[in-house]
């Protein structure tokens, strides 16, 4: 199949990006080189303004030829059954017979609480509550720029679970870097059968690379307090008792 801008099929796309150039006419004509050469013509400069000293963003529409076969269309599908915050509860008391110990922080430098914060506080996000209103869930936010060394300290001392946690800064791969820190010290402090679920989150994360950052689960874009809930009942409850 084809994008579709104004009519079916008729491989129109828009792309936004930014050049190191002042904002002139020259530099709306090299946005039209880049998307000549990113496969779009004709091309059009719909949006340019200048960012700063020798900055220009820009938006370009255009028409592409590429083909989209959704046959080869390759992700990480959900495994587990979505489960209400009542069921949730209701598994980790009868099962587990005790609360379920969660850590959440964002590492790094990384300041932007904004994603573990949807997660974990009482107000959630989208009108669903975060995890902290699960009754059978200990909760343990730690906030924002928190080192991989105060992280394992206080999942070991809070004996947690689950450590979950939010990268949005990816500048130079800063979210792949600090979740492979986090998951080497992990293994290194704690031995296999005593680590917590490792699961990190956030808008950059290739849903796949699991095994290659050395975590548990990846959640991207646009989940929901629930879908964690439920996946942590999947992982350390109902998976591991089919496992016995």
């Amino acid at each position: 199949m084809r994008p579709y801008g104004d009519t079916t099929g008729d491989g129109m796309v828009q792309v936004s990006f930014t050049l190191p150039v002042p904002h002139d006419k020259r530099a709306e004509g090299a946005a039209v080189q880049l998307a000549n050469k990113m496969g779009m013509d004709p091309a059009m400069v719909v949006h340019a303004k200048a960012m700063g000293d020798g900055f220009t963003f820009f938006v370009v529409y255009g028409r592409v030829n590429h083909l989209v076969d959704l046959d080869a269309v390759r992700v990480v599908e959900r495994d587990f059954a979505l489960l209400s915050a009542k069921e949730v509860n209701t598994v980790v008391k009868q099962r587990l017979r005790r609360k379920l110990s969660v850590v959440g922080a964002c590492i790094g430098t990384d300041a932007h609480t904004v994603g573990i914060d949807a997660i974990l506080n009482v107000k959630g996000i989208a009108g669903e509550k975060g995890l902290e209103y699960y009754r059978e869930l200990k909760v343990t936010n730690m906030g924002a720029q928190v080192s991989v060394p105060e992280l394992v300290e206080t999942a070991r001392a809070e004996k947690a679970d689950a450590v979950l946690v939010s990268q949005v800064v990816t500048q130079r791969d800063a979210h792949l870097h600090n979740t492979r820190e986090m998951s080497a010290a992990f293994r290194e402090a704690m031995p296999a059968g005593r680590r917590p679920l490792l699961i990190v989150g956030g808008p950059r994360f290739d849903e796949s690379m699991t095994d290659e950052l050395g975590v548990d689960r990846i959640f991207g874009r646009g989940t929901t307090p629930g879908e964690v809930a439920s996946y942590l009942v999947h992982a350390l409850i109902t998976q591991r008792k089919a496992m016995a």
